[in-house]
């Protein structure tokens, strides 16, 4: 029996048509998220890795709702999706082969209902999402898209009962972790025709939009890629209160989705301006040694 087999029977999931629908959402999961799967099934205990993995498949698929296609088409298929769930989460049924997870999940972790409901209200703020006037709009947008979709997932790790200080540090964490996707997204964001910097970032910077869409390495440019950076580093460092709120065998996790954005923040200032021709990432031998202290841990707390 493999280890995915085991999650399955400690997460107490004993259908085989419930199994194969976890099975099928762990394949697309992996597909698009390999490293998560990985350091899921590594440092989580095995009951909770199924259904990290069915919040997960969840988020994406309202995502890729929210992403693919026309703006009208986009609209409607989000409403359908939107209501498909609220009526599951109601009555705790559906037909639909990727939602059943979702809602077995619900379940076995009450939490999960609300969050799941709050990311749907949130997320549609998304579809025609196109920039930043100020950085108050962008704190807006954590609070209503990046937090609630964030505790879809989160709420799975964090300490059982009363999250309310929990989500307040995840709320500084995910500030931090937005801002350095929209930094190290730069490109792949104007190429799509998003500007994720504030205009009033680029005013205070004397930063053009020109100036980004055209990749010029300007003083001026740099200046305002390592402010930004700096105010992630500064923010992340505050929203690692997070590891201390959560149960220790779910710290493992929590300090790997911490050092992962430390590595990519590295790797986005030793970018610098390449930043405007294309992401940056972290290495993956640096990822690895990562995931295997983190793994190390892991072990010693769930012996």
């Amino acid at each position: 029996m493999g280890s995915w087999e085991k999650a399955l029977d400690a997460a107490g999931i004993d259908d085989p048509g419930l199994r194969e629908d976890y099975s099928r959402q762990r394949r697309q999961v992996t597909q698009y998220k390999r490293e998560a799967v990985l350091a899921a099934g590594l440092l989580l205990p095995a009951r909770l890795v199924p259904h990290v993995i069915a919040a997960t498949a969840y988020m994406h698929r309202t995502d890729s709702l929210l992403d693919s296609g026309p703006l009208d088409d986009r609209k409607a298929a989000y409403a359908h999706w939107e209501q498909t769930v609220a009526d599951g989460l109601a009555t705790g049924a559906t037909d639909d082969p990727e939602l059943r997870p979702l809602l077995n999940t619900v379940a076995a972790h009450p939490a999960l209902r609300d969050r799941a409901l709050e990311h749907l209200a949130g997320a549609v703020t998304d579809l025609d999402f196109a920039g930043f006037a100020t950085e108050a709009d962008y704190q807006r947008y954590v609070d209503g898209y990046s937090l609630p979709a964030f505790m879809v997932v989160a709420t799975l790790l964090g300490p059982d009962g009363d999250q309310t200080a929990y989500r307040a540090a995840c709320r500084t964490f995910i500030d931090a972790g937005q801002r350095l996707d929209f930094v190290t997204d730069l490109a792949e964001d104007l190429a799509d025709g998003r500007l994720t910097i504030p205009e009033q970032t680029l005013r205070r910077h004397g930063v053009t939009r020109a100036d980004l869409e055209q990749a010029r390495d300007l003083p001026a440019v740099r200046a305002m890629i390592t402010d930004q950076l700096d105010r992630v580093d500064r923010t992340r460092a505050e929203g690692r209160a997070v590891v201390g709120l959560v149960p220790p065998a779910h710290r493992p996790m929590v300090r790997c989705l911490i050092g992962l954005d430390e590595l990519t923040s590295a790797a986005a200032r030793s970018d610098g301006p390449a930043l405007l021709r294309r992401p940056a990432g972290p290495s993956k031998p640096a990822a690895l040694r990562l995931l295997g202290r983190e793994y190390l841990r892991a072990r010693r707390v769930n012996r």
